[in-house]
């Protein structure tokens, strides 16, 4: 996708007289979690101009420039292909990024999947977030994504952080966050962890973290949530994890 062009604000084009020749196409997602969505024969469904949607690109083993030989890692290379997306049979590339196409087919950047969630109404940016926790925290590795709880709508914020040394001061922590943060971006999970997974070229990996989000876990990792009514983070007992799952604590 490239803007050959110069038209101003776009970052692509793709024809709106031959879309079929064009082996990229925008379809629709949920807004919450970006899963695609599907028409009655299961394909994905196209978008409209103006209508934002996810950016994919149709995958072709005869063709160079068009196969993907995935990731090192098989959960990685999963979340990137879809099937069934131009017709049935078919795999495609999921992109991850949304973007709108106006009505000649100009493509606009509108979001990055994965960089931000909605919670109590807001949309979150992961990577503000991440900035200010991990300056909070002495520059670490931190990691910011949503998590899905039963019987709210939304995300919660949850915070993988990389923490080998002693206690963390939580109070301590939580004070720097209310003080630096609006309210709906606070993390409602905490989880301490030696070191955050990275790829080779040292972007922070999620998709294990989001699959695994606020169950508790071995010994070497700690997880925790705002108690709002006490006003500080409490640690997730298998228990309370329970709790959380049958929507019997008020998040």
């Amino acid at each position: 996708l490239i803007n050959i062009d110069g038209k101003v604000g776009a970052c692509g084009f793709s024809s709106r007289i031959l879309p079929n020749f064009y082996p990229i196409r925008l379809v629709r997602v949920k807004e919450d979690d970006k899963e695609l969505l599907r028409d009655c024969q299961g394909l994905c469904i196209p978008c409209q101009p103006g209508e934002p949607g996810m950016l994919v690109g149709r995958i072709s083993d005869c063709d160079p420039l068009r196969r993907f030989d995935g990731y090192t890692d098989q959960d990685s290379t999963s979340q990137k292909i879809a099937h069934n997306v131009f017709q049935l049979g078919d795999s495609a590339y999921v992109s991850g990024d949304v973007l709108v196409m106006d009505e000649y087919g100009y493509m606009y950047f509108r979001d990055r999947s994965g960089d931000t969630f909605r919670w109590r109404g807001e949309n979150v940016s992961t990577t503000e977030v991440e900035g200010i926790l991990s300056g909070l925290l002495g520059h670490t590795d931190v990691a910011v994504y949503g998590v899905s709880v039963p019987g709210v709508e939304g995300k919660a914020g949850m915070a993988a952080v990389a923490h080998t040394g002693g206690c963390l001061d939580l109070d301590a922590f939580l004070m720097g966050v209310q003080k630096s943060l609006p309210s709906y971006a606070w993390p409602v999970f905490l989880r301490l962890m030696p070191s955050v997974d990275t790829t080779g070229t040292f972007k922070i990996q999620k998709t294990r973290l989001q699959k695994e989000a606020y169950k508790p876990q071995d010994s070497n990792q700690r997880i925790y949530y705002l108690n709002s009514h006490a006003g500080c983070y409490q640690a997730v007992t298998e228990d309370l994890f329970k709790d959380i799952m049958e929507s019997k604590v008020s998040l």
